[in-house]
């Protein structure tokens, strides 16, 4: 059941011994004074529907732990024992000097049951609800979006390892399947732990080892799920171990046939030379996911998005998303970021890199009202040629579906890829040095959304004030990325779902640090800034 407070001071009670050497405007000092206004037990009784039972620590308590276990970037050990040795964690619980804390694992129980209610992500709705009762986002309609990739929480394998791992993986959790790997596996002793036992500076023995690792899995794999056994259900932790296996066993190799030989005889399977499009990374944490922020710089982990206010900071809406594959590129969740921002009355000026210039995102943005103040995805242009010619020096004609090049050749797209080709055309063409080297001529596609990419990158270059806003606004959300990423750049948990619950704890105590620092009290029964 709920635990609650006692409403009299304990003797030693850290604020009345030694509140005054609380630094004024610190988070600290803020939740000692009002962490009851600003959890009160109401907003966390959906989480102990029963009246019966052992009671829980107060609500109050824990979430001023959680959120200050979030600016701090600290472990739930770590938090606990903060908790119970430093003076200024004391005092923002309300608890004695001699006071001792809870057991680690009440943070990890608080979590939990906080991602199974109806509002996963309250602590950040009400300090959202706070920032709107100060009016400090009051006629401030500008939104700035942004990424950051985030450190993941767990070691990055290699082919062999994932293999492995995937294969003791099925044998500890479907039925039987202990029996049909001690069977089938013969690339390795699945029992023993760690990696095969093999001479790992010979190329010819890592060959033979990743090629029996495979058939080791294809034959598992086949004998549990053939039509002769029983159905597994496909969300349950055996079903997702099978489909595990089958992800690592083809994501990373490549059937290569002898001469004469077919899959079947000749034949045999390697790494692959290549990368699979959202490649599982670690059989460990399965949504973790390579990432590339710039060409020079790779990470393996989740990328965190923001959208926030760029004059005051205070982050609007936050998500969590993994680093690469479908639903994780920046302008798809910008649009949404922007959907979730309950902090706008009306239209804003939205501002982003290139990285948002999407057709989709500007086709949005205008349909909302919204004024896109984003810098231009660069402008497809031919490589290996001189001076060549960009794809806006050709004029389409988005109504007719056709494409006129400079020399005044047209061709149509009206076709599924949507695609212009000037083939012959380009033959005698007196500009095809400056158009393309290829023996088919110049291709030219065109996007579903190219009229609207085409307007925005004419807006851009006319408009000096709409890049004199782009330079003043947007940089200053690098802001706001620097205070979510300090000292918390690497992950604590696995998993979209909890990594994306800390994200958004991270975001309303980085808020929450904000505001006090810019005065945050209780004036009449409401929030204020002084």
């Amino acid at each position: 059941m709920q635990g609650n407070s006692d409403s009299q001071r304990d003797l030693w009670d850290v604020s009345s011994v030694a509140g005054h050497l609380l630094p004024e405007g610190s988070v600290f000092s803020f939740l000692a004074e009002h962490r009851y206004e600003l959890f009160p037990p109401e907003l966390f009784t959906d989480l102990f529907p029963s009246t019966r039972g052992r009671p829980s620590l107060a609500p109050e308590v824990v979430a001023s732990v959680l959120v200050l276990q979030a600016l701090h970037g600290l472990s739930d050990r770590a938090a606990a024992e903060a908790v119970t040795f430093d003076l200024r964690w004391k005092a923002a619980c309300g608890l004695p000097v001699d006071g001792a804390a809870f057991h680690p694992t009440v943070l990890t129980y608080w979590r939990k049951r906080l991602a199974a209610s109806a509002r996963p992500n309250r602590i950040f709705e009400v300090v959202k609800e706070v920032i709107a009762d100060t009016g400090v986002l009051k006629g401030r309609t500008r939104r700035a979006l942004d990424s950051t990739v985030l450190d993941d929480a767990v070691a990055t394998q290699d082919t062999v390892t994932q293999l492995v791992a995937a294969i003791r993986r099925v044998a500890a959790l479907v039925p039987g399947a202990a029996d049909v790997v001690a069977r089938l596996g013969t690339a390795c002793d699945y029992s023993t732990p760690g990696k095969p036992d093999i001479a790992w500076e010979d190329k010819a023995a890592r060959d033979q080892l990743v090629d029996a690792l495979v058939r080791d899995a294809v034959a598992i794999g086949a004998a549990l799920t053939g039509s002769d056994t029983d159905p597994v259900d496909p969300d349950s932790p055996a079903g997702q171990a099978l489909a595990l296996l089958a992800l690592v066993a083809g994501q990373d190799v490549e059937w290569v046939t002898d001469d004469g030989g077919g899959e079947g005889g000749g034949g045999r399977w390697r790494i692959a030379r290549k990368v699979a499009p959202d490649r599982v990374i670690s059989t460990v944490d399965t949504e973790t996911r390579h990432a590339r922020k710039t060409r020079s710089r790779r990470q393996d982990g989740y990328k965190g998005h923001i959208a926030a206010e760029p004059d005051t900071g205070l982050i609007t809406a936050a998500k969590l998303t993994k680093a690469a594959g479908r639903g994780s590129g920046d302008a798809e969740v910008g649009g949404q970021l922007l959907a979730d921002d309950d902090t706008l009355d009306g239209p804003a000026e939205v501002l982003g890199d290139s990285a948002y210039g999407s057709g989709q995102l500007l086709d949005d943005l205008t349909e909302a009202g919204h004024d896109p103040v984003i810098k231009p995805k660069p402008v497809p242009t031919p490589t290996g040629l001189e001076d060549a010619f960009t794809a806006d020096e050709f004029t389409v004609d988005h109504d007719r579906e056709t494409v006129t090049c400079p020399n005044s050749e047209t061709a149509s797209f009206a076709n599924t890829p949507r695609t212009a080709t000037f083939g012959r055309a380009c033959t005698t063409c007196p500009f095809r040095s400056r158009c393309t080297n290829s023996v088919r001529g110049r291709t030219v596609h065109v996007g579903e959304h190219d009229r609207r990419v085409r307007a925005h990158r004419a807006r851009w270059a006319r408009d000096e004030q709409m890049r004199r806003d782009y330079r003043q606004h947007r940089p200053m959300i690098e802001r706001s990325i620097a205070w979510m990423t300090r000292g918390a750049r690497t992950l604590r948990y696995r998993g979209v779902a909890k990594n994306d619950a800390w994200w958004n704890l991270r975001a309303a105590a980085v808020n929450l640090h904000r505001l006090t620092g810019l005065g945050l009290s209780i004036e009449d029964g409401m929030w204020a800034l002084g």
